[in-house]
């Protein structure tokens, strides 16, 4: 049997590995099953239970406006390359930008991811800005173009080692292991997603952010003892300085283990009183609690291995190496190739992880509410951050279907009131 007839067997397990997977580890039923529902009757989710017409028209407006042009960024992403990569343009422009460093197999794979994501970082950078624009212009943005220009540098030289890095290592396994190469670089991904998941913290936030302990003060106290109730404890609790950047409201826990923290926007300090943080910080710890982090590292780290088998399926297909402008998948100036099958299968598969998302997202509520047994302060914080961050009461099916990460606000609402009429507590009112 062949080396490719064994990568598309491969191939075929790890996908199936990742189906089967998600369909296990995704908690499908958030809420307890067969639990007795007290007489309580909840209104029906509906925006206006809690918004006004003026306040769901706000954040319509806002996303009606920002929509066209993240879009259009996606979509020139995509476009972009399946130029570069489905045609000899990518192979053409990575062949000119290493001749002058001697033209080596190793400059080539050295530079040619980071050239092609230069461009692409270019040509989508209009949008980019004009979408920070729009930021600014509703209020969401603080940032001075700066301070954004220094940000976008930050994250295009952060992809640019990564990739360099991992095209080098790709194309030598390619030169040393012709046949069997997949396999060893599969591997390699699903190692590298496990580091990259567990370095980011560490390495990657303190480039975008600076923080600081939050002082002693009966909300720290309460923060700590949350987690510590919840079987999470934490090594600190820290202030992220948001505002330098945004006025949105936000906290996570960070870290693993010993090193676990809890990191709270400063604007949420700010805008929303200790009850309401609260429940955002038991929010999170939900995702530490089931271990949501492992979940999604052990996915990315199928899917890559997946990826990278299926790409030496393709990788073999003479008609697409010719439209490439290639010879073989060794040659590096096939990197344009190797990124225009990741967009496309990254694009592809945005509706899965939004929806394995969304359902982790709604268990993560759930713990948030039964952690702290204060479902007027949850529906609180939502309307407080829907407002804040000018989120879309009224969201189009399918792009809530596609991108939406999260469950509606109506719908996350909907269900704290559910939980207060399952556990007998009191149902907190329609805000309007």
């Amino acid at each position: 049997m062949s080396s490719r007839a064994v990568a598309l067997i491969a191939f075929l397990v790890l996908g199936a590995a990742v189906v089967v997977t998600a369909g296990v580890l995704t908690p499908w039923r958030t809420a307890p099953a067969g639990e007795t529902r007290t007489t309580v009757t909840t209104p029906r989710p509906d925006a206006s239970t809690d918004f006004s017409e003026a306040e769901i028209r706000r954040g319509s407006v806002f996303r009606a406006a920002l929509r066209p042009w993240s879009l259009a960024r996606l979509a020139l992403g995509l476009v972009l390359a399946l130029a570069l990569g489905l045609t000899p343009l990518g192979a053409r422009l990575i062949g000119a930008v290493a001749r002058p460093l001697g033209g080596s197999w190793w400059v080539e794979a050295l530079l040619g991811g980071v050239v092609l994501g230069a461009v692409a970082t270019v040509v989508t950078l209009p949008l980019a800005a004009w979408s920070e624009v729009l930021l600014r212009r509703y209020g969401l943005s603080t940032q001075n173009w700066g301070g954004w220009l220094a940000d976008q540098a930050k994250a295009w030289a952060v992809s640019a080692v990564l990739t360099a890095v991992m095209t080098l290592v790709l194309f030598a396994l390619i030169r040393a292991t012709p046949n069997w190469w997949w396999a060893w670089a599969a591997a390699g991904a699903a190692a590298f997603v496990f580091v990259a998941s567990f370095a980011f913290p560490i390495l990657i936030e303190p480039l975008f952010n600076r923080f600081t302990p939050m002082p002693d003060s009966p909300l720290r106290t309460s923060l700590v003892q949350l987690a510590e109730r919840d079987g999470e404890p934490v090594k600190d609790v820290l202030i992220a300085d948001a505002s330098r950047r945004t006025t949105t409201l936000n906290a996570y826990v960070s870290g693993y283990g010993a090193s676990r923290r809890i990191v709270v926007y400063d604007t949420l300090l700010k805008e929303a009183p200790p009850d309401e943080v609260e429940s955002v910080v038991a929010h999170e710890l939900g995702h530490a609690v089931h271990r949501d982090v492992v979940t999604g590292t052990v996915l990315g780290a199928l899917g890559a291995a997946s990826a990278v088998c299926g790409l030496a399926v393709l990788g073999g297909w003479a008609p697409l190496l010719r439209r490439a402008g290639v010879d073989s998948l060794a040659d590096p100036k096939a990197i344009g190739l190797v990124l225009a099958i990741i967009a496309v299968v990254g694009t592809l598969s945005t509706p899965m992880q939004t929806l394995v998302s969304r359902q982790i997202e709604a268990r993560a509520d759930e713990h948030a509410l039964e952690l702290t047994r204060d479902p007027e302060a949850f529906v609180s914080m939502e309307r407080r951050l829907a407002l804040q961050n000018r989120a879309d009461l009224r969201p189009n099916r399918l792009f809530q279907l596609w991108f939406g990460t999260h469950p509606t606000t109506v719908d996350r609402i909907a269900a704290a009131r559910e939980f207060a009429a399952r556990e007998g507590l009191p149902v907190p009112a329609p805000a309007r």
